[in-house]
């Protein structure tokens, strides 16, 4: 509905085209990042223009790196920062958060929303918050300029959850103009295990290495992904749907999801990735320090492994590409990711993570519980 003022936080790929879109079709948007010189383009004219499937002009209400600043005021505070940020960024929204405030993690990747409901209780917020996730981002885009992005296609659907989950409705609703694509899933259990990235992001950055290292010029999706290549992350992703099996909730193979999302079809994962005109001409990136790697390892593939131990579930194939991650990079990424335990979900039933996953380990008979972080 519009009235809605939004705050985007992080100036990004994705931050960058979300508030373009939002400002474009009459919200009332504020735009923050942590580094000031990324934003000085903004600052001295704060509008984005967009290209590809979303055309237009957006003009921003504010931009800043002052985070009190950017969602003082704000009814949806849009996430858009790699998952390696979501911790400290709740710890540095804290002492600002009013009632009523809803954080959306666009996406959460694995356990997003789990972590930062959890750091505002930590570091005692005391008003009724609203922490969502987003299964992936709305968009295939990328920043061409700090002040413009290009799309490069919208997704058909993209699921959404909130803690508490008896909230997600209430999000959907207050997005639906802006987004209509969103819908909701059970819980941020069914977000995080349905997350794509984890399939599509490390292991062809990482199986590429080479090339990517050298600066090679390639489109990521329509080159980078070979048959071959197409058949391991197909391997990867049986791994996942298996998780989810037996975490009882619904999952859509990645093949599958390229239909739902994209409406691109074959009889493999590879020829679907093919068929996929929203990959054309995403290009590669040019050096391996880059989010497919120091994101999507410790924050998508960690706690889906971690997860699977937890439930005696096997994943050689992503245990394979965890192995050659820390191995290239010499990080270890089991303590710096999301682990079960950091999760909150170590030693529970099965029941009892779907429980945590929809009131935030706060207990039932809690009221406030029932209504946000208290």
């Amino acid at each position: 509905m519009l009235g809605l003022k939004f705050s985007i936080i992080g100036a990004g790929n994705g931050g960058i085209a979300m508030a373009g879109y939002l400002a474009m079709i009459g919200y009332e948007v504020n735009l923050y990042n942590r580094t000031l010189e990324n934003i000085l383009s903004l600052i001295n004219n704060p509008t984005i223009s967009l290209t590809g499937e979303v055309t237009g002009k957006g003009k921003l209400n504010k931009v800043t790196n002052i985070m009190e600043e950017a969602i003082d005021g704000a009814d949806i505070i849009m996430v858009t920062v790699p998952a390696m940020g979501h911790y400290q960024m709740a710890i540095e929204m804290t002492p600002y958060l009013k009632d009523g405030q809803i954080i959306v993690l666009n996406p959460g990747r694995t356990g997003g929303a789990l972590e930062v409901y959890e750091a505002l209780r930590q570091y005692n917020c005391n008003n009724k918050v609203v922490v969502a996730e987003a299964q992936t981002f709305i968009y295939a885009c990328r920043a061409t300029s700090q002040n413009s992005a290009h799309i490069f296609q919208v997704k058909n659907e993209v699921t959404i959850g909130a803690i508490p989950s008896s909230k997600t409705n209430h999000v959907i609703n207050l997005l639906k103009f802006a987004y209509p694509q969103f819908i909701p899933a059970k819980d941020v259990l069914e977000t995080s295990i349905n997350n794509y990235g984890a399939i599509f992001h490390p292991a062809p950055t990482l199986l590429n290495s080479g090339h990517i290292e050298r600066g090679a010029a390639f489109e990521y999706y329509i080159e980078g992904i070979t048959p071959s290549i197409g058949d391991f992350l197909e391997k990867m992703d049986h791994e996942r749907m298996e998780i989810g099996k037996i975490l009882q909730i619904n999952t859509l193979s990645a093949k599958e999801w390229l239909c739902e999302s994209y409406g691109a079809k074959g009889k493999n994962l590879y020829e679907t990735i093919q068929n996929n005109s929203a990959y054309k001409g995403l290009q590669a990136p040019k050096g391996l320090n880059i989010r497919y790697i120091y994101e999507d390892v410790p924050y998508s593939l960690i706690p889906m492994a971690s997860i699977a131990i937890e439930l005696g579930i096997q994943t050689p194939a992503i245990n394979s590409i965890i192995n050659i991650a820390e191995l290239i990079t010499g990080r270890n990424f089991y303590v710096e990711g999301r682990t079960i335990e950091k999760l909150g979900l170590k030693g529970l039933s099965v029941y009892d993570m779907h429980k945590i996953a929809q009131i935030g380990g706060i207990d039932k008979k809690d009221k406030k519980g029932e209504e946000g972080v208290a």
